[in-house]
């Protein structure tokens, strides 16, 4: 039995867009012990994936600090990992990569640089859709890829019982009209009045909800719905993939939940801006749409509902 290593730091939406590369990379590696290096955010999160023996933190503290960098890399080296595959595909675990394999080929480290043939410049190669240039990644690496290309995030969930219960959830929709304070580019403006269509349309059929991250949780305030928490505070990742997966519909903006909602096959519609295509972050799914326009100022809530209904 050897060691094996997945590199995947984040973000959210990341992660859940990374399950089907994972799963694929252990049911490969079956008769190894699959390790994986990630951040604080996601440390305890990774414990509950099932194709994943072992998490190892990284606290990503600077590259300057030479001290961690040598401490991060002894504990890494101690594991004499036959493999790694980068996920991560950063400047940060290229550093890793020229301090723990320096010389390695795609036969020791597979991250997108080292599977790219030479007749391919990486900027075109990085305009492929995420979960494309994953598949292409593991395959140039030896495996095969099964799930790739159909991330699945509910291994993320958790009984949220008391949840639903304390909230009266049956059938709800669910709203993320949030995004981080650098991303306002991404946030649709008009959720408001998307609620009140949905309710003249829709009566009292649905609850209409928001889960705030922590925040989130005071401008959850100015949307007139039904703010979900715990106890007063934010949702945990895996009570968040439970809300969602059992919801009847997301509305969301191009945000972590997003993606988690299109990876836990649940019906949805995401809205996009300019700032990136919806086909290239790989986010629609069978049950799960997108809205691209250019200014999303300008996009009605009418159109939306119009989305919604088809």
């Amino acid at each position: 039995m050897s060691n094996i290593l997945i590199i995947k730091h984040g973000s959210l939406g990341d992660i859940a867009q990374a399950s089907g590369a994972i799963q694929d990379i252990f049911e490969n590696h079956k008769n190894d012990h699959v390790h994986l290096l990630t951040t604080k955010a996601y440390f305890e999160l990774f414990k509950k994936n099932p194709f994943i023996h072992n998490v190892i933190l990284d606290k990503r503290l600077s590259r300057f600090n030479l001290i961690y960098l040598y401490l991060l890399t002894k504990n890494l080296k101690k594991f004499n990992f036959k493999k790694v595959y980068d996920l991560q595909n950063s400047s940060r675990t290229a550093l890793y990569k020229r301090i723990l394999f320096p010389k390695a080929n795609s036969n020791t480290w597979s991250s997108s640089a080292t599977t790219l043939p030479n007749y391919i410049i990486k900027d075109e190669f990085d305009k492929n859709p995420v979960l494309n240039r994953f598949e292409h990644q593991l395959k140039e690496s030896g495996i095969n890829t099964f799930n790739t290309i159909n991330p699945n995030f509910s291994w993320a969930c958790s009984n949220i019982d008391h949840i639903k219960k304390m909230f009266v959830l049956k059938k709800y929709i669910i709203f993320f009209p949030f995004c981080s304070p650098h991303l306002v580019h991404k946030k649709w403006p008009h959720y408001n009045e998307l609620i009140d269509l949905i309710k003249v349309k829709f009566a009292d059929q649905f609850k209409i909800v928001v889960a705030p991250g922590p925040a989130e949780i005071n401008e959850a305030k100015n949307i007139n719905a039904l703010i979900i928490l715990d106890n007063d505070k934010a949702l945990n990742i895996s009570q968040l993939a439970t809300l969602i997966k059992d919801s009847s519909f997301v509305v969301a903006n191009d945000t972590g939940p997003a993606h988690m909602s299109a990876h836990l096959g649940v019906k949805g519609l995401t809205l996009f801006g300019k700032h990136i295509t919806a086909y290239k972050v790989s986010i629609e799914r069978i049950n799960f749409k997108a809205i691209q326009v250019s200014d999303l100022k300008k996009l009605s809530a009418k159109k939306v509902l119009e989305k919604i209904l088809t």
